[in-house]
């Protein structure tokens, strides 16, 4: 066929895209394609022709466009068969600049790229042409087409990263400094200086055109913060980077510690002061945060104690603190251990007590030890209790790494001391070690019962300690807390009250409801009679040698387990289950392949990095039952553990209160889509509440009566009292504080966010 001359160019041009609309139309793919071909075939200049074509599709949006995607797809394929009518110098430089509108546009943009070999032009003109994009505007535009071009270095990472903080773009974000640790630093420096509380993110978006209103509390703290840890730990970058951030999260330790020092009162002393002591330590900002901290919460003499402690010179202290400094000394402060010894005998009488001898609790710290402990735990037959401790993070980077491992057997306890110990050293050429071996040929057996409580945080210490231990062969393992669970469901189990009560009161008075037992703790008290006494629960495990309380409490928490399953064994229709209660269904997941934070980590907060979340891969189970609004009185109400929600991100004070009263919240975070709402809603059965305009889209994309739309001028009390009476939801004194009172799913460790005090329901 002749080429078509200049002069018919544009004729021909609007000949072939009638042509082509017309096949499209009538869905004949393979008649477009042919158009093309005879287009393509007969023109002067086949990469001019293509850009002409795509001018007169404006392909403005990618994704949505298939036609465009095709004429391209097809044009790529015709090119490599005919590789003469490549283009090249000065005329492929002038395409080059043509092609630039349509490359940041969806998924044309890899192919637009290797047709005119944008990656090898000139890297002033592309930059040329990136900021041109990011002046107009197309931000998003500008930054993938950086990325795509490798030209990041080149670019200023502020004015480049800022629109894309702005609009939430945190994936992008990431991807723009992947691979560049220069850009990561400067980023994290970013983040640190906009985690200020001088900072203002609505002035700044008005130096950036056709940025939408920011709103007051946009990019957070809390929201830089979990980028800025996130960056920290993908690429493993120095903290000293974000210093603010890292104060502002070690303030929040001590906020945390002082409310269970003082207002709690479930610290002991030793306890507390080592954490505040490691917390502060060589950090004079800190130091003058916890002087404060401590005349707010406890006494001036305490506060000045540690000002003499920190070394503060008297004119960086509070006036009320410097002016008693004169009349302290170090001798005359005693702990209050010492003030008000605790009477031993009274505490056997409320808490769980080690049932053997000291002498049978075996602290272990090499090879030579481990050879007797393997004798006694690896018998067929025999029931081990396995606990694990480790240092709270309190907030910090990274997962914990296992400081102890208790085994348990009858009569006999076995404490490994992992961090001082030389366990994980090599103990032959091949670089196995006998631990690794040990703790792998005891999960993989199944002629040894395995007991535990919560095991999904202990395996992933084990996992973040050692790289050996990943991989266990889990056989024969019964975590206890699934049978807690099916003991909970049993109304008839001997407990506490379970009569309905009214817990939506105003609980603003001084005989509100206390916070009851929960976790490992709760089911000793359930199967044993007495609670564990949890003291000492957040020691600084890492701190050698152990005190002789953490010892014993050690040995307590492995060896309750095996009293519990013994108890249970002996009389499990007392306790509404079945004779085989203790046998792992088929198919059933194993503890490891649990997902999210284990109940021993919610009771414990020692895994603060691990929020409640929503499983990626979670097996599917069948939704909760939900009873219709306007059911009629007769109809037996749920349970709060029977009833599941998804709160969207304006209702997180409702989620809060939810969880208070024992329901299961998930609630969305503030960069979230309203329509992952929607998705998690379906497959995990759970009901969304919303406000505003996002319910009417929700409601059309879920069941009947499974989107409920809460008054959000409403305070959470009100909005939970609608939301228990819409469902038939009631509530019992067993549910109450049965689930963490945090919005992450934790007593977090920066402290309540709620600001109210535990133990009483938010107001």
């Amino acid at each position: 066929m002749e080429s078509v001359g200049t002069g018919d160019a544009g004729h021909y041009l609007s000949q072939i895209v009638s042509a082509v609309n017309i096949a499209w139309a009538l869905k004949e793919v393979e008649q477009v394609k042919e158009h093309l071909r005879q287009f393509l075939s007969t023109a002067d200049d086949p990469m001019t022709s293509l850009l002409d074509l795509l001018d007169h599709y404006n392909p403005t949006k990618g994704k949505g466009h298939a036609l465009p995607a095709l004429v391209t797809c097809e044009f790529q394929k015709w090119i490599n068969d005919h590789p003469e009518c490549q283009q090249s110098g000065l005329r492929l430089k002038k395409l080059q600049g043509r092609v630039f509108p349509l490359v940041t546009e969806g998924n044309l943009m890899d192919i637009l790229l290797s047709i005119y070999k944008l990656e090898e032009a000139e890297r002033s003109f592309l930059l040329g042409h990136v900021t041109h994009l990011h002046h107009t505007g197309k931000y998003k535009e500008a930054a993938i087409l950086s990325i795509k071009l490798n030209l990041q270095p080149d670019l200023d990472l502020e004015q480049m990263c800022t629109p894309l903080l702005l609009l939430d773009r945190f994936n992008l974000l990431e991807a723009y400094v992947s691979g560049h640790p220069k850009l990561q630093s400067q980023l994290l420096q970013m983040l640190d200086r906009w985690s200020d509380s001088s900072f203002n993110p609505r002035k700044l978006s008005k130096e950036y055109q056709g940025l939408p209103p920011v709103k007051p509390d946009k990019l957070n703290v809390k929201t830089l913060s979990k980028l800025a840890f996130r960056l920290l730990e993908t690429y493993n970058l120095d903290p000293a980077l974000c210093s603010n951030m890292i104060n502002q999260r070690h303030l929040g330790t001590l906020k945390y510690l002082m409310y269970k020092r003082f207002v709690e009162k479930t610290m002991t002393q030793e306890n507390w002061a080592d954490h505040v002591q490691n917390t502060v330590e060589g950090n004079v900002w800190l130091q003058e945060q916890c002087i404060a901290l401590l005349c707010r919460y406890s006494d001036l003499q305490t506060a000045g104690f540690w000002a003499l402690k920190f070394g503060m010179p008297k004119e960086m202290l509070p006036q009320s603190v410097a002016d008693i400094l004169k009349d302290l000394h170090f001798d005359d402060q005693l702990s209050e251990s010492q003030k008000n010894p605790q009477d031993s005998q009274a505490r056997k009488k409320l808490f769980y007590q080690l049932p053997i001898p000291r002498s049978k609790v075996h602290f272990l710290q090499n090879h030579t030890e481990l050879s007797g402990c393997r004798a006694a735990i690896l018998k067929d037959g025999q029931i081990v209790g396995v606990d694990m401790e480790w240092r709270p993070s309190f907030g910090g980077l990274g997962k914990p790494n296992v400081s102890l491992i208790q085994l348990a057997v009858k009569e006999e306890v076995f404490l490994l001391d992992i961090l001082q110990g030389n366990f994980l050293q090599s103990s032959d050429p091949g670089g196995r070690s006998e631990l690794v071996t040990f703790i792998k040929d005891l999960f993989a057996s199944s002629g040894i019962k395995k007991l535990g409580y919560g095991m999904v945080g202990d395996f992933q210490g084990l996992d973040a300690t050692d790289a050996r231990f990943r991989g266990l062969e889990l056989r024969s393992v019964v975590d206890l807390c699934e049978v807690h669970k099916q003991i909970q469901r049993n109304l008839n189990r001997p407990r506490a009250p379970s009569a309905p009560v009214e817990v939506l009161a105003d609980a603003s008075g001084d005989d509100c409801i206390q916070q009851p037992e929960k976790g490992l703790s709760l089911l000793v008290k359930d199967v044993l009679g007495k609670p564990l006494d949890k003291t000492d629960q957040l020691s600084n495990w890492d701190r050698r040698p152990l005190r002789e309380d953490q010892v014993i409490y050690a040995a307590a928490d492995a060896y309750c387990l095996l009293d519990v399953f013994e108890t249970l064994c002996h009389a499990p229709d007392e306790f509404g289950l079945k004779p085989n209660f203790y046998e792992v269904a088929k198919g059933q997941a194993s503890p490891k392949k649990g997902i999210g934070r284990s109940p021993r980590q919610k009771e414990s907060g020692r895994s603060p990095r691990q929020k409640e979340s929503v499983p990626k891969n979670k097996t599917a189970e069948p939704p909760p039952k939900v009873i219709p609004p306007n059911s009629s009185p007769q109809t037996k109400a749920l349970s709060p553990r029977e009833f599941s929600v998804i709160c969207d991100n304006m209702l997180q004070g409702l989620g809060r209160y939810l969880r208070c009263l024992g329901v299961d919240v998930l609630m969305l975070e503030n960069d979230d889509d309203h329509r992952k709402a929607a998705e998690i809603a379906r497959r995990d059965g759970r009901v969304i509440l919303t406000c505003g305009l996002p319910f009417q889209t929700l409601r059309s994309q879920i069941g009947e009566g499974r989107c409920f739309a809460v008054d959000s001028s409403e305070k959470a009390r009100e909005q939970a009292v609608r939301v228990l009476k819409h469902f038939n939801v009631g509530v019992s004194l067993a549910d109450i504080f049965s689930r963490c009172q945090c919005h992450g799913g934790q007593l977090d460790l920066m402290g309540c966010s709620d600001g109210g005090r535990i133990g009483r329901l938010p107001t």
